[in-house]
């Protein structure tokens, strides 16, 4: 008979530790010096869908922390992912979880796993694969989750993401950089590098607009905007090429110039230093940045960007020439741009003059030297459609046509 009560007595002993554990991490004070969960935010992407779990601090994550665990259908738990955070509190702030239902994950919950570690659950609904990294200014773990969420799409199919060789160009991101509380680089007579990437952007946009193209703006307003919103635009939009005006500055005021970067992993010394000031994060902090990350998103587009930036840098230095013979070509560069390694599309970064140098800052005030600027790197986006319209006639010609 004791043998018979023994076992519900043990289960019941458990049950009543867990609880009353449970019930310690609910009324516990919190420790001193955790970092805070700012915000948990999700965004749907054709073939994945991405976790952005922003925090008060910095902090390491690799890729093996993320846990993959099958489902347990006795206890109802579905296949989950799982990552814990250490030195971050959360408390109970999403002990309701955030659902999502958008085929790949169902839910993202948080809570406290000990005193001083956060949990992040991932619960999955179909699954391939994962990635994660972090990013800083603001302090972010983004996880990405990929896999089938419907049945593959006919070739056909605009929204599909096929690949860059064989879609057509139609849809332009303009991304103007830096926007309300940051306004990039100041320069001669308080010039405002976020004002310049706005009224070129707009310009540019209405070039395209005229040559038949849809154009989303990332921005329209003086907003305030993270790199990560921008990429989130850019991918929501379905764009075939991203284009990210900037303007350059330097302590040397002799410096000035035009030059358009693509992505790299670049050391060298001024790709490394603009990339700090467009990311807003020191530039020792490039160095290590997501190597892996960043080879792998330039390798994928990499040829279109090159020959885009190519096409749109030799019709921008024809025409800025033609207004001052004198303005340097500073060249096609590369260099490790968040904004750019975070799209998925042909992608380019373009510093467009120097606000810190007198006659650059005089041009980038004119509206006419504005307006010619967009016209330009228009018609490179133009010819770099052409190019592409060919080589999708001549592949269709060569795979199935008349013989």
């Amino acid at each position: 008979m004791n043998r018979l009560r023994s076992a519900p007595l043990r289960s019941i002993s458990r049950l009543a530790i867990l609880l009353a554990l449970a019930l310690l991490l609910i009324g516990a004070d919190r420790p001193p010096g955790l970092g805070d969960v700012r915000e948990v935010r999700t965004w749907s992407y054709p073939g994945y869908t991405r976790v952005v779990l922003e925090l008060s601090r910095d902090v390491s994550v690799a890729q093996d922390d993320l846990v993959r665990l099958a489902a347990n259908a006795r206890a109802g738990r579905p296949e989950r992912l799982y990552l814990d955070v250490p030195g971050i509190w959360v408390g109970t702030r999403y002990d309701e979880g955030i659902e999502v239902g958008d085929g790949l994950l169902s839910a993202v919950r948080l809570g406290q796993n000990t005193l001083d570690r956060t949990r992040l659950v991932i619960d999955l609904a179909r699954y391939s694969d994962h990635r994660v990294f972090t990013l800083p200014s603001p302090a972010r773990i983004v996880i990405d989750v990929y896999g089938d969420r419907k049945p593959a799409r006919d070739a056909d199919d605009r929204g599909g993401r096929l690949p860059q060789e064989l879609r057509r160009v139609n849809t332009i991101v303009v991304d103007p950089g830096h926007g309300g509380r940051d306004p990039g680089a100041t320069g001669v007579g308080g010039l405002r590098e976020k004002d310049v990437n706005l009224a070129i952007a707009r310009q540019l946009a209405k070039r395209l607009e005229e040559r038949g193209f849809e154009v989303v703006l990332t921005r329209d307003d003086d907003r305030t905007l993270d790199l990560e919103e921008r990429s989130v635009i850019a991918e929501s939009a379905g764009g075939d090429v991203f284009i990210s005006i900037h303007a350059n500055a330097s302590r040397r005021k002799a410096a000035r110039g035009i030059e358009i970067y693509t992505l790299d992993q670049n050391h060298e010394r001024h790709s490394l230093d603009v990339a700090a000031r467009e990311n807003g994060v020191p530039a020792a902090r490039l160095d290590p940045l997501q190597r892996a990350l960043a080879q792998l998103r330039a390798g994928e587009v990499a040829t279109h960007s090159e020959r885009l930036a190519s096409l749109v840098h030799e019709r921008v230095m024809h025409g800025a020439k033609e207004r001052d013979h004198t303005l340097p070509d500073l060249g096609l560069k590369k260099g490790p741009f968040y904004v750019l390694f975070m799209s998925s599309m042909s992608a380019l970064l373009v510093e467009t003059g120097f606000v810190t140098n007198e006659r650059d800052a005089g041009l980038l005030r004119s509206r006419e030297y504005q307006h010619l600027l967009a016209d330009r790197i228009a018609e490179g986006v133009e010819r770099y459609r052409r190019q592409i319209e060919l080589g999708v006639a001549a592949r269709a010609g060569g795979l199935g046509g008349d013989r």
